[in-house]
């Protein structure tokens, strides 16, 4: 099994090495599954329990001060499954794999995928705030009043310091700065078979209920006899510009992994004039590309 992941595309933290080690345990914990989709679910739920990503337990708070996440997946066979705006479920991408394999659905989402999650035995009402997100969020105050708050959101969605003092604070994982692109992300094939994962908290200070480019397929993440890819980054943009589908389109006509990436993230900085990576991968190997501050990948084979 070949694994590649990441952790994210933004700011570069300033304690990257323990951040590094959580990415290598899990491109190692995917490497010793035995199929493609057990890979990137395995490497992607290690990621989801680490604080220090923006993906499960620490994700991003909305405005409304609820913490919702969104994963999906994609095997090359070109099965789907996805959640989005889940509350209290610290795995989502294993309610995504369980919505891929056992419904005839392509996206549960809010009240309704929690239902589901809690029926296929994941766990649910889990407290995903931690000390730092919590008062990261008391810090930024937002108003309670939904109009009030719309305007707010405006002026402070996706913000790195949400009210907070900009100079305080390491990008990793503390809650303050640099942790708003964090989402994370698997591929893994075995030569013949291939799947993609991604998982997010969002985006901080969104509007209660906003859904981005994680648990939309060919945006955040997509899959193809050709290979797979997983990407992060500004959603609203990665959407508008389907990225990881781009990536997967260069495999399609014969790009080495690599090749793939740069000519994807390329093409979307030109578009978009914003920041993404990606990570991809195919028989061929690995690649990544990123035109933020840092992109942390770890890759594994068995």
């Amino acid at each position: 099994m070949h694994v590649i992941v990441h952790g994210g595309a933004g700011s570069a933290p300033a304690a990257p090495t323990a951040r590094q080690g959580v990415l290598d345990d899990a491109a190692a914990a995917g490497a010793a599954t035995s199929t493609p989709l057990a890979a990137v679910e395995s490497a992607v739920r290690v990621l989801e329990h680490d604080e220090r990503f923006n993906a499960g337990r620490g994700g991003a708070v909305q405005a409304d001060g609820t913490v919702r996440v969104d994963a999906g997946v994609m095997t090359s066979t070109r099965a789907v499954g996805a959640v989005a705006s889940l509350t209290g479920v610290e795995h989502p991408v294993t309610v995504a794999r369980a919505v891929c394999e056992e419904t005839p659905h392509v996206l549960l989402a809010g009240d309704g995928g929690v239902a589901f999650a809690e029926h296929v035995g994941v766990e649910t009402d889990v407290d995903l705030f931690t000390a730092a997100t919590r008062e990261r969020f008391a810090a930024a105050d937002p108003p309670s009043e939904p109009s009030a708050q719309v305007a707010w959101v405006r002026d402070h969605f996706g913000d790195d310091t949400g009210g907070a003092d900009p100079t305080v604070g390491d990008g990793d994982g503390d809650g303050t700065r640099g942790t708003d692109h964090d989402t994370v992300g698997a591929v893994a094939g075995d030569g013949d078979r291939f799947a993609a994962a991604t998982s997010t908290g969002g985006r901080w200070f969104a509007l209660a209920g906003r859904v981005g480019d994680v648990p939309q397929a060919g945006s955040g993440f997509y899959c193809t006899p050709a290979g797979g890819a997983s990407a992060t980054g500004a959603g609203e943009d990665i959407t508008r510009a389907t990225l990881a589908r781009r990536a997967v389109d260069g495999l399609e006509a014969g790009e080495d992994p690599q090749a793939a990436a740069e000519a994807a993230l390329e093409r979307f900085a030109a578009e978009t004039e914003s920041t993404a990576g990606l990570i991809v991968l195919s028989a061929d190997g690995v690649g990544s590309a990123y035109n933020s501050e840092a992109m942390q990948t770890a890759v594994a084979r068995r």
